[in-house]
């Protein structure tokens, strides 16, 4: 497993991390199979959220009933979680009241003293920096999360954040697959007017994070769209699933190791966000990041799956 230092901490982190999201109906043994899978494959980074579930903290709870941890076991694994959004509504809340709760919620839902990385989820357009620094400067001294950072921000919020936020924002979480690319896409086709595709409906986040220091995490990497199902084996896609099963058959690897192999090519050195359940495409996704695709392997599954090259 490809793994590098993440910038601002001192976490040797993986290319691929576990997403845990849809534990909550897991049993003990499925959670544990899950995890050891993972583990077996080199990804030793594990994301949570306060809103996974049902109910809230429904999942972190579950990974850690079924694992049971010991001290050393748990300095091992790098513990992410996340907070801001709440139920029901949906609705946003970055006020340092709910910061604060949500963070105690997860511990004890964790059974662990401390989080590795706890990043704020999607932006609250209600956000004061201010209250965000207090709470992190409160949790930072009392040793209850060491790292920080956010998911879904364009760089303006990550800027207005880092006003009064003294801790380096690590880490950006992000939706990015090779057919769910408008941060990539966009800069591609920079000033193409006729093209829909020249829009920057990202903001520059990805060249943003480059430029300062910040991990990305791609979440959803399978997904065709926003929500609207895999790529893989997708008739709608059937030219990119050719180029896949061909560089699948050519780097003698499963076709999700490619699928992520799209994305940890990238210079940006990101993190691929894995969402599934099950072991074998834990496994076979965790192959990808040991893939280089060649320059031009990468473009022909770029046009392939729809987007151009002018």
């Amino acid at each position: 497993m490809k793994t590098f230092t993440l910038p601002g901490t001192e976490i040797t982190a993986p290319a691929v991390v576990l997403g845990l999201m849809r534990i909550v109906e897991k049993s003990d043994e499925e959670v544990r199979t899950l995890v050891q899978t993972a583990l077996d494959a080199g990804i030793d980074f594990v994301d949570h959220a306060d809103l996974y579930g049902p109910p809230y903290h429904g999942c972190e709870r579950r990974f850690a009933e079924a694992l049971q941890l010991t001290p050393s076991q748990r300095e091992a694994l790098t513990i992410q979680t996340k907070c801001g959004i709440r139920q029901p509504g949906p609705y946003f809340d970055f006020s340092y009241e709910h910061i604060i709760e949500s963070v105690h919620g997860s511990l004890e839902a964790l059974a662990t003293d401390y989080l590795d990385i706890l990043l704020l989820h999607r932006p609250d357009a209600l956000v004061e920096p201010d209250e965000v620094a207090r709470a992190f400067d409160e949790l930072h001294a009392a040793g209850k999360v060491r790292h920080f950072g956010v998911s879904n921000h364009t760089p303006g919020q990550i800027e207005l954040l880092k006003r009064s936020v003294r801790q380096p924002l690590v880490a950006n979480q992000i939706q990015l697959s090779v057919t769910h690319a408008p941060s990539i896409a966009s800069g591609i086709a920079m000033n193409m007017g006729d093209l829909d595709q020249s829009i920057d409906r990202d903001n520059g986040i990805v060249d943003y994070c480059r430029l300062n220091d910040i991990t990305l995490q791609a979440w959803s990497p399978f997904q065709s769209r926003f929500f609207t199902g895999p790529f893989l084996g997708n008739p709608h896609y059937e030219e990119l699933n050719k180029v896949i099963d061909r560089l699948a058959w050519k780097y003698e690897v499963p076709a999700e190791a490619i699928a992520v192999a799209w994305l940890t090519r990238h210079p940006a050195q990101m993190q691929v966000v894995l969402g599934t359940t099950t072991p074998s495409r834990v496994e076979a996704a965790a192959k990808g990041a040991d893939v280089h695709l060649a320059r031009s392997e990468w473009y022909e599954m770029f046009r392939a799956a729809g987007h151009t090259v002018p």
